[in-house]
């Protein structure tokens, strides 16, 4: 996925102070009625007090906050450097209790060419990795360009942007964010744009595992229920079957290559105790004993369907087998916490190691170090995560499995999300349609099978705007004049059906511009610059359009709002320097525009 680097920091963070008291009997006022039953995970504190102060200093507890005194006292809160390989300067800076982040770029002689800053509204990861920085302009939530590194305790270019300087007007969108902050509120379709407030609940929460709790909480205070007894007003992980269990996990810990919302779902929609098949599709290219599975990053699902522990247990073995949710071991107690995990199943005589080596580690009888080694993920710089197949040597091959998952009714995806009885069941149209499009932004083999599934939903869904961009992109491949006539149709009905992609309104309006049709590209760009406006090509598309109109002062007033949005964009500001000294002779010319 195009953000997949963000995801790694969005963890926790947070270090919010609690109180260490234990249970204890508590009065608390009824929740407000919410829309979809989630009442706040403040609610269930009152009766799961020492629970509840467990989880908040976990990982996913501090998933995410506000910048606080106490979080600048923890951080180096101040920082600058160069990256020359794009000659961009960039700072970290406090300012009356507030984190700003700063980028700017030099020319020769040492003048600023540009300066751009921005206060750090949220901060999103615990430190596991790194924390990141995001910033709110309007009602858009971007990442920062400069991300906070655990292990070298010092701020650099968060993931993504070492190749590509992309400002303060990288989106956060809606894949990313459900998996690390409590309940968000982005906008369905508009990467990018969240409601207000945009998040009900900050950090990962009780009700994102055991769903949305108001109806429990008004069963305590009806005293129809205790705080032990059995209930279905509420989903305890710990009593679903293995699998479903897993589920919860696996919405967050499991990506595959494509992640694909079912028809009408929205990713907000999933809730514990369902299977999240039912929400999300996750699938995956085969693998191969050529190119067999090779990242960690967000795979821990399927690695640990890999391992002989999980294969031994018949499936038995969940995430929550080695991992309660509630707690989270320091690292000096990690080993001897996850050692205990494996003694369930394990005895002292199970590991063929010689004592003697075993005790040589550090600390000793480490299984975890041994059988879950951390390696470095490659996608994102100073980052690692350990290695759930769970291996007996780190060059254990993979088992034969690995290499079956395919099934004679879906021969060239894996179907990772699968409900076990369904194995043989295909996903529909609409979901295969996406996962090829999104596979095949990487695997260009998966392109004709995206383009058949558009060709064949054509008829029944003429509509669907998914349809209509996989027609479209089908005809461009073509590259004839009835392609790009059919290309331009396509289009056009995708954005009468209130498309808000970019690449839609790119395309488009990049057509009507080739075909001289100028009048219909600046209707086009301009609705895109509507339901897009962080998009920087829609911008330079609609100044092309007005050069070629001899329209210099409309060209230059759009590429000089696209700089206000995008000052790191050196292609822009070339633009307007080219616009404005054309215009130049111009000047106090009477001359109406078209």
């Amino acid at each position: 996925m195009r953000t997949i680097g963000l995801l790694l920091f969005l963890v926790s963070v947070g270090a919010a102070s609690h109180s260490k008291t234990g249970e204890r009997k508590v009065s608390f006022d009824r929740p407000a009625l919410s829309a979809d039953g989630y009442t706040g995970s403040k609610a269930c504190a009152a009766c799961h007090r020492s629970i509840y102060n467990a989880f908040s200093r976990t990982d996913m507890g501090r998933s995410m906050s506000t910048v606080t005194p106490l979080i600048l006292s923890e951080l180096p809160n101040s920082a600058a450097f160069f990256d020359a390989s794009q000659n961009r300067h960039f700072s970290v800076s406090v300012r009356e209790a507030q984190l700003y982040q700063s980028e700017w770029e030099t020319d020769a002689d040492g003048n600023e060419v540009f300066r751009e800053t921005q206060r750090v509204e949220w901060l999103i990861g615990a430190g596991a990795n790194g924390i990141g920085a995001l910033v709110r302009r309007g009602n858009q939530v971007f990442e920062a360009p400069v991300t906070f590194y655990s292990k070298t305790r010092a701020w650099a270019l968060s993931p993504g942007y070492e190749d590509a300087d992309r400002g303060f007007s990288r989106p956060i969108d809606a894949p990313c964010i459900v998996c690390h902050s409590g309940r968000p509120n982005p906008v369905g379709g508009a990467t990018g744009q969240f409601r207000e407030p945009p998040f009900e609940e900050l950090a990962i929460g009780c009700e994102n595992c055991h769903g949305p709790g108001e109806a429990h909480v008004r069963e305590m205070q009806e005293g129809t229920s205790t705080a032990d007894s059995a209930t279905s007003s509420i989903v305890n992980p710990g009593k679903l079957s293995p699998w479903l269990a897993d589920n919860v996990c696996m919405s967050c810990h499991q990506t595959g290559d494509a992640r694909v919302l079912q028809p009408g779902k929205h990713f907000q929609d999933f809730r514990p105790g369902q299977p999240l098949d039912h929400t999300i599709a996750l699938l995956m290219a085969p693998p191969t004993r050529e190119s067999p599975p090779r990242s960690d990053l967000i795979q821990q699902y399927f690695s640990m369907t890999l391992s002989s522990c999980y294969r031994g247990s018949g499936r038995k073995l969940s995430c929550i087998t080695c991992h309660d949710p509630h707690v989270q071991p320091s690292p000096a107690d990690a080993p001897a916490y996850y050692r205990a995990k494996c003694m369930l199943c394990h005895t002292d005589t199970s590991c063929t190691a010689p004592v003697v080596k075993r005790q040589q580690t550090n600390p000793p009888d480490n299984c975890v170090g041994c059988h879950m080694p951390k390696r470095d993920v490659t996608e994102i710089s100073h980052a690692s995560l350990a290695n759930h197949r769970i291996v007996a040597t780190p060059d254990e091959p993979f088992p034969d499995v690995t290499f079956q998952l395919a099934t004679p009714s879906l021969p060239d995806l894996v179907h990772v999300s699968v409900i076990p009885n369904e194995r043989d069941a295909v996903p529909s149209p609409p979901t295969l349609l996406q996962a090829y499009g999104q596979l095949g932004t990487e695997r260009r083999e998966y392109l004709p099978r995206y383009f058949d599934v558009a060709k064949q939903l054509e008829a029944s869904q003429p509509n669907n705007t998914e349809v209509l961009e996989a027609l479209a992109a089908r005809a461009l491949q073509e590259k004839t004049p009835d392609g790009n006539r059919n290309a331009i149709e396509y289009l056009s009905r995708a954005i009468e059906q209130g498309a808000t992609k970019a690449w839609d309104f790119e395309e488009l309006g990049a057509h009507l511009l080739r075909t001289h049709k100028f009048l219909e590209a600046e209707a086009c760009l301009q609705k895109g610059i509507h339901r897009a406006p962080y998009d920087a090509k829609l911008y330079s598309l609609l100044a092309e359009g007005y050069v070629a109109m001899n329209r210099p002062r409309e060209a230059a007033a759009t590429l000089m709002q696209a700089l206000q949005l995008f000052p790191q964009m050196d292609l822009l500001r070339a633009f307007l320097n080219q616009v404005e000294q054309k215009s130049l002779p111009q000047q106090g010319s009477s001359r109406p525009q078209r």
